[in-house]
């Protein structure tokens, strides 16, 4: 399983990944599923065998903080590692910006997922567009982060 960086030519089909799993299938308002810092952020994404863009996940600069976050898997790929080599792209692209350290506000039915990955929470669950959530933090070290 591979995951590279997405591109401009990339972005329909990953917003409309982030749209079928966000608003249609969690219920996620449309209005906040994107917002400005998509422009700026850092994608990256996983397509399956016949092409499709099946996993996606953005790094964004949050106030001196990287933060992952829009991590999304089409339901019939769940479980199969797109997720996770989408992340560990991530985890990559973060290291090449300086980072030590990412965070992510995880939805609690994928907090297992993102300890595989070596993610610690941090304080407790919260509300967040409707989905319970918990922060949690990775620190990076100076090697490359392959998949979890």
């Amino acid at each position: 399983m591979t995951a590279r960086l997405a591109g401009a030519a990339d972005w329909p089909e990953v917003a409309a990944l982030r749209h079928r799993v966000f608003v249609v299938e969690q219920g996620v308002p449309a209005e906040i599923e994107s917002d400005a810092a998509d422009a700026t952020a850092v994608h990256a994404l996983s397509r399956d065998d016949a092409g499709r863009v099946v996993a996606v996940g953005r790094l964004v600069e949050r106030e001196g903080r990287w933060v992952v976050g829009r991590m999304a898997a089409d339901p019939s790929v769940r479980g199969r590692g797109h997720g996770a080599a989408v992340l560990a792209q991530l985890h990559r692209a973060a290291v090449a910006l300086g980072a030590a350290e990412v965070e992510l506000h995880a939805q609690l039915t994928a907090r297992r997922f993102y300890e595989r990955a070596g993610y610690v929470a941090v304080g407790e669950p919260y509300q967040e567009a409707g989905i319970a959530h918990v922060t949690m933090r990775r620190v990076l070290g100076g090697e490359p982060a392959g998949p979890p």
